[in-house]
């Protein structure tokens, strides 16, 4: 898009501050440090001039965030909006290697850094050339205090324009090195219509940042839509089940996003079955595939936990269950979301047929334009969609299925066999936490499936029960060959199972 048919990007912190400055804007939970939206204002013009004037902060710049979730993330991402930058949160959990690689492809000009992280900046900042690197500390003295206290309290009005990139987000990099997704302004607006429409957000909303800010769930789900509306975020440093339960507990959160492993977490809280579910306006699961047993766990208390897939290049929610979704539906991811596109296509990149399963591919203004530093066409088809290397089908009523990863599809016996679908019917036994499922060498079938099982507190799986679930809820060639007990899954940052790390756990016992 050219810049003479762009439009320029609102400030909506700036626009809130102008209509209502006295409304709460952001509660950071760790520190107990709060704003209204005319303070939060103030605090984001004073980051900025301190970054322009300290630091020569220029527009298309990079800025590397390493900390953990605070309030301090949003001063600086909405910073770097009113001086053209580009945010780049880190994945803190990465390690310093990891860290230092994506530091070199982003070429940053700046580090900000929680205190706790100082050996960490300090590596990232040996091996890559910045122009500083400023320590935070949740409020207390520090650097960046110092900075904003000393800084111009004068408006720094924003000048980008929707297409230009606001934020880079480093996919998780389960295969392979990770690689910069480029959000831009426009795609964070249609995320924050398509998120306000769909789970009813507006100035009164109360969003519990509980998934980390380095992910776009953190971020995008629902923390800037929330902003976008005049709502407060509360964000929480580190996920703590209980702490999050007593405050569903009073009523007063009306938005949350997690992942199923978090989920399950709160569903195990005695308090769980007090919370006030008239407040919950909305409560999205994704990231990974949700059990439809936990979905029910939060539906016997009146809470509709509704399934939604995404990713960080295209919404990132572009699949979104309705509200009132029929029960028979509760395996789906829903249906598309009013600005994504999507379509289903087989490995010739053509239309799949109906109700055949294929990859799901995806297009809309909320999909990114591309990665940093690689060609616009990597990751997409000829014809402009973004290949998502997910498996999926539609049913007759325009709901999506994920079946699994494409890269995870196994042949057994001339088969295809999805490890997903085992996952689901696992994930029915009441005594089981979680579970992932891997093809492994089988000298008669070429390959088979291997289950690693991580049973609830409190509960003793056999192998042979396992397989007798099994047995009664899939075909025979979809049945595991062994079932494997273990004490936790491996799992990234985001939550997500790393099946390369079971795969080279297979490769070794099999040594």
């Amino acid at each position: 898009m050219s810049q003479a048919l762009a439009m320029t990007a609102p400030d909506w912190i700036a626009y809130h501050a102008r209509q209502s400055p006295s409304r709460p804007a952001c509660l950071d939970l760790a520190s107990r440090r709060h704003f209204t939206y005319g303070e939060f204002d103030r605090r984001i013009d004073r980051l900025a001039n301190a970054l322009r004037a300290g630091w020569s902060l220029r527009a298309g710049e990079r800025v590397l965030v390493l900390a953990r979730n605070g309030s301090d993330l949003f001063e600086i991402q909405f910073a770097c909006q009113r001086l053209g930058a580009v945010f780049v949160p880190l994945n803190w959990r990465l390690a310093v290697e990891e860290l230092q690689f994506i530091a070199a492809d982003a070429e940053p000009a700046l580090l900000l850094h929680g205190v706790e992280f100082a050996d960490q900046a300090a590596a990232i900042a040996a091996a890559t050339p910045l122009r500083g690197a400023i320590a935070m500390a949740g409020g207390a003295a520090s650097p960046y205090e110092d900075a904003i206290a000393r800084a111009a309290d004068v408006p720094v009005p924003s000048t980008v324009h929707d297409c230009d990139v606001w934020t880079m987000i480093y996919t998780s990099g389960t295969t392979g090195r990770p690689k910069g997704a480029q959000i831009t302004y426009r795609m964070a607006l249609f995320n924050a219509v398509t998120l306000g429409q769909s789970f009813a957000i507006d100035r009164h909303s109360r969003n519990l940042v509980l998934l980390p800010m380095f992910h776009t769930g953190g971020l995008n789900v629902f923390a800037n839509p929330v902003f976008f509306a005049g709502g407060v975020n509360l964000v929480a440093r580190d996920f703590d089940a209980a702490q999050a339960v007593a405050m569903l507990e009073t009523g007063e959160v009306t938005h949350l996003m997690g992942v199923p492993t978090i989920h399950a977490a709160l569903a195990d809280q005695p308090g769980f079955a007090r919370i006030d579910a008239r407040a919950l306006r909305g409560v999205a699961v994704a990231g990974a595939p949700c059990p439809p047993a936990l979905i029910e766990r939060y539906a016997a208390c009146g809470i509709a936990l509704r399934q939604c897939w995404g990713m960080t290049e295209a919404g990132p929610l572009a699949l979104l269950m309705p509200r009132q979704a029929s029960p028979d539906k509760i395996a789906s991811s829903g249906l598309p979301s009013m600005f994504a596109e999507l379509a289903i296509v087989d490995r010739t990149e053509r239309l799949a047929a109906a109700g055949a399963t294929g990859e799901l591919v995806v297009r809309g203004p909320v999909v990114t334009p591309g990665y940093w530093k690689r060609g616009a066409s990597e990751g997409f088809t000829a014809d402009g969609w973004l290949k998502t290397g997910d498996a999926a089908w539609r049913d007759d009523d325009g709901f999506y299925y994920i079946v699994d990863r494409w890269k995870d599809m196994f042949i057994s016996g001339g088969e295809n066999v999805y490890p997903a679908e085992i996952e689901r019917v696992l994930g029915g036994l009441e005594g089981i936490a979680e579970c992932a499922v891997i093809g492994v060498a089988d000298a008669r079938w070429g390959e088979a499936g291997r289950a690693f099982v991580v049973a609830r507190a409190g509960w003793t799986l056999q192998p042979a029960e396992l397989a007798a679930h099994c047995q009664r809820h899939l075909a025979k060639f979809k049945v595991p060959r062994d079932f494997v007990l273990v004490d936790a899954l491996p799992r990234n940052a985001a939550g997500k199972v790393l099946k390369t790390e079971l795969r080279r756990h297979a490769l070794s016992a099999a040594s």
